[in-house]
């Protein structure tokens, strides 16, 4: 049976307990293309400083909500390392030999970004989270695409980087079909993509309902049809609605992120 990460804290250390000497961002060394894409004001008073993460499967459509809510908010952007990942064509080529380097890489960059957003202050929404990545590492070792003691490892990490990340006021996760998905990454006609099959993509899904289910214990979510978004308007009168319905926050500390 594959491993669990355990129970871990969400709690917010200071950014001196993973560099004495970086108590502000200007002097902590960030992932290159970590930064915000656009500085703006701060978001409206009625949200106050809120980082809002956008979850969904490949081609849902994240990066284009995550861009319409940063300009419809006036709040930092932050996206997915995508274009200078090093990884990534090899890891389409050849899965189970680059799943783990894959799936390291791309947990280091995201908790460079998780943690800028965090230190900056400021109200930011972010093109998918750290916590996904648990979903694919899991989906690959389960379909025999990743070294089960690489995968205990990647485990390890996770549980270990956890501790110092602190959880995001809410995740939006953009509900769309196997079936979707593949039409949409079709459509976008990235050369690295062209090989992904749609059985990947139902052993993905199935890896985010469990991820929902588990993650919105801790954290709310709004769950949307992505099929029936309208506008950025819209959406933000959405998260503001949930956000600010306190019956809607857990107030709990801990999670499994790949239960």
């Amino acid at each position: 049976m594959l491993p669990d990460p355990l129970m871990t804290s969400i709690s917010t250390p200071a950014p001196e307990l993973l560099d004495p000497t970086a108590r502000t961002v200007g002097r902590h060394p960030l992932a290159d293309g970590s930064g915000p894409t656009n500085a703006r004001a701060a978001a409206p008073d009625v949200f106050g400083n809120i980082f809002i993460g956008i979850a969904g499967m490949i081609g849902a459509g994240k990066s284009t909500l995550a861009k319409e809510l940063g300009d419809h908010l006036g709040i930092d952007t932050y996206y997915e390392p995508v274009a200078d990942n090093e990884y990534l064509t090899d890891f389409y080529r050849d899965t189970a030999r680059y799943s783990f380097a894959m799936q390291v890489y791309l947990l280091n960059r995201r908790f460079q970004q998780h943690q800028e957003i965090i230190w900056r202050g400021r109200s930011a929404v972010q093109d998918r989270t750290i916590y996904e990545d648990s979903i694919f590492a899991k989906m690959l070792a389960k379909t025999g695409l990743m070294d089960e003691r690489d995968y205990r490892t990647y485990v390890q990490l996770f549980r270990n980087m956890s501790n110092f990340m602190c959880k995001p006021s809410v995740i939006v996760f953009l509900d769309v079909s196997p079936e979707s998905s593949a039409e949409r990454i079709r459509s976008r006609s990235r050369d690295v993509e062209s090989k992904i099959e749609l059985g990947y993509l139902q052993a993905l899904y199935d890896g985010y309902q469990e991820f929902i289910e588990s993650i919105s214990k801790v954290i709310p979510v709004i769950r949307i049809d992505y099929e029936r978004f309208a506008t950025a308007g819209e959406m933000a009168e959405v998260i503001k609605r949930e956000y600010l319905d306190a019956s809607f926050l857990r107030r709990v500390t801990a999670f499994d992120p790949a239960r």
